[in-house]
């Protein structure tokens, strides 16, 4: 089921230890990953200040993009959970005042969205 879930664009979760040894170097003095998951190429992660985008591009993924969101630039966000013949949750977060959200990443049941959702609420609040 896990190349399944990739082709379908969900998240999986990665360990802390493997995020910092890929990405420590955007990370601020002091900051801390906390939480992150990685889509087919794509990786999405929370750290103790932000939300950082890491959105590699091209054919070749040679170009990569890496947007930070702070916390209290998040102004709302819902989870919608799996269903009985929807299997994966999905999360939606919105920045400022923009009607469409900025972010929305998708989760295989393998993953504990209310978890995710309590992490979230805890930085955002």
């Amino acid at each position: 089921m896990g190349i399944f879930n990739k082709i379908l664009g969900n998240a999986s979760e990665v360990s802390v230890e493997k995020l910092t040894e890929s990405f420590g170097r955007l990370l601020a003095e002091g900051e801390q990953i906390e939480l992150g998951f990685k889509l087919i190429r794509d990786t999405f992660m929370f750290t103790d200040k932000r939300l950082i985008l890491i959105d590699v591009q091209g054919l070749t993924g040679s170009k990569v993009e890496y947007k930070s969101m702070p916390y209290k630039s998040i102004s709302r966000f819902s989870l919608e959970t799996a269903g009985t013949f929807d299997l994966d949750a999905e999360l939606k977060i919105w920045i400022s005042s923009e009607s469409l959200p900025s972010v929305s990443k998708r989760f295989n049941k393998s993953i504990d969205v209310y978890e995710v959702q309590r992490y979230l609420a805890a930085k955002v609040m």
